[in-house]
């Protein structure tokens, strides 16, 4: 418990704590959307870098391909049972239900990264192809949402009009995050520590201010989207955008058990199973299922699930993953 409470206590949970609080309380505190984005794209490029450089001290054996493989089936899977969730403990139809289902089997990758902060901070070694199992789980939920959307027939689950199919693979596929992400990985694992080694100053010593920042921001954010939406949440939907995490939670530490994956390996893909998209998915989502609610959907994944992630998910998942490894 120890390394939960140093967690929700570090310096990077604070500043989240802060900027939503700040917004909450109607205060003008803001970050400009120009600076936000550079942040952004700065830390996608920061941890794939360093994914990168650690792939590049091992090989590819066959229990990274396997926890690389449990990455996709996670991601297909948790949007099934948090449809069925959705759909019996609340009164969203299928076309909510499939858009809500599939942020939380997608992830998040400012998710994964304070997650990848904390782990460091509690004395964890992770493995750099954790950042090639984030990049894989984007998509496949999306996929099966589209199914679960169309199950049911009727007007709000008709298909992408052909025009648009190309649109959404785009969008899909080539999102700026995946893209800076893969790339950061690809260019880390290709030059290695020495030939980064002249940018190690910039992605690895400011890193963690640049974090302290953009959560601070996407504390904002998500207090404002909380503040703004939570009329179209149902008290049953914000209980399923707390509970779901901590049951996708379950459901990859099992996963991890089975692989016999170190403890800070299982915490990020816990932490990425557990956490729901804000980014990616909206964006398809938009396009694939147009007549979905975003005020449903993305206040639930912003507004409920990312901050109860950031504060209090992450302690949890790194204690349970030190539970399952036989540290805890």
């Amino acid at each position: 418990m120890d390394v939960a409470l140093s967690t929700l206590l570090s310096p990077i949970i604070l500043f989240f704590a802060l900027g939503m609080v700040a917004a909450l309380l109607r205060s003008q505190m803001s970050v400009p959307e120009a600076i936000a984005k550079g942040m952004a794209i700065y830390l996608m490029m920061a941890i794939g870098l360093k994914g990168g450089v650690e792939m590049s001290k091992n090989p590819l054996t066959t229990d990274v391909l396997l926890v690389l493989l449990a990455g996709i089936i996670l991601s297909f899977l948790i949007p099934i049972i948090a449809f069925v969730f959705l759909r019996l403990s609340t009164k969203l139809d299928r076309v909510d239900a499939a858009a809500t289902a599939a942020h939380y089997g997608s992830i998040s990758i400012v998710t994964f990264v304070a997650a990848t902060e904390a782990v460091r901070l509690s004395g964890l070694d992770s493995s750099g192809h954790l950042v090639a199992v984030a990049a894989l789980m984007e998509t496949p939920a999306i996929i099966t949402a589209l199914f679960l959307a169309s199950r049911g027939g009727g007007s709000r689950s008709q298909p992408v009009a052909g025009s648009e199919q190309g649109e959404l693979v785009r969008e899909v596929f080539l999102n700026a995050s995946i893209v800076v992400l893969v790339g950061a990985l690809a260019i880390g694992w290709i030059a290695g520590e020495e030939g980064t080694a002249s940018v190690q100053p910039f992605f690895v010593d400011l890193f963690q201010g640049v974090l302290c920042l953009f959560l601070l921001d996407m504390g904002l954010s998500a207090g404002r989207g909380l503040r703004q939406g939570w009329r179209q949440l149902s008290f049953a939907t914000v209980g399923f955008g707390i509970y779901m995490p901590l049951i996708s939670s379950l459901i990859a530490a099992g996963f991890a058990f089975a692989l016999g994956m170190p403890a800070g390996d299982a915490a990020l893909l816990i932490t990425l199973t557990a956490s729901a998209s804000y980014i990616a998915v909206p964006a398809a989502m938009r396009l694939a299922l147009p007549e979905a609610k975003p005020s449903i959907y993305l206040t639930l994944s912003l507004g409920v699930t990312f901050p109860f992630n950031v504060t209090i998910g992450i302690p949890i998942y790194i204690y349970l993953a030190l539970l399952i490894t036989g540290q805890g």
